[in-house]
């Protein structure tokens, strides 16, 4: 009984989290069924978080060189581990209160979520594998 319980919750979660990314704009381009880094915004970033097992979350802004150094390698990695890690985008600029919270001193910094708690931070831009590497450990 406790096992068809948490799928029913699961599958609420999931409709839910469509939902507000549907609300939220997410037809901005990014899709998490599709492998790409979802957009996020203060509406939907603990939902994402605490719907799916393991949340990879990049936090950037627009003028940041390194951001956009990075942005085509979690690009790559959402692909590669779609179904087993999702990516989220938050833009600092237009979201400081979840910044402010998270204590993001410099960006980018990646957030990494596992069932709901923060288990670790990444803070700078770096190569595919090293950044692959470091988050298939946590996994």
């Amino acid at each position: 009984m406790s096992m068809e319980w948490d799928e029913d919750l699961e599958r609420i979660k999931e409709r839910k989290l469509r939902e507000l990314m549907k609300k939220a704009g997410e037809g901005r381009g990014k899709s998490e069924a599709t492998g790409k880094p979802v957009e996020l915004n203060a509406a939907t970033f603990q939902e994402l978080v605490r719907s799916h097992p393991f949340v990879v979350i990049d936090c950037w802004a627009p003028w940041c060189g390194p951001c956009r150094m990075l942005a085509p390698i979690l690009e790559e990695l959402a692909q590669e581990y779609a179904g087993r890690v999702v990516f989220g985008k938050l833009n600092v600029d237009e979201n400081s209160s979840i910044a402010s919270d998270y204590q993001i001193m410099s960006i980018p910094t990646l957030l990494v979520f596992k069932r709901g708690k923060l288990i670790d931070r990444i803070v700078g831009a770096m190569p595919k594998k090293a950044l692959e590497a470091r988050i298939t450990r946590l996994l």
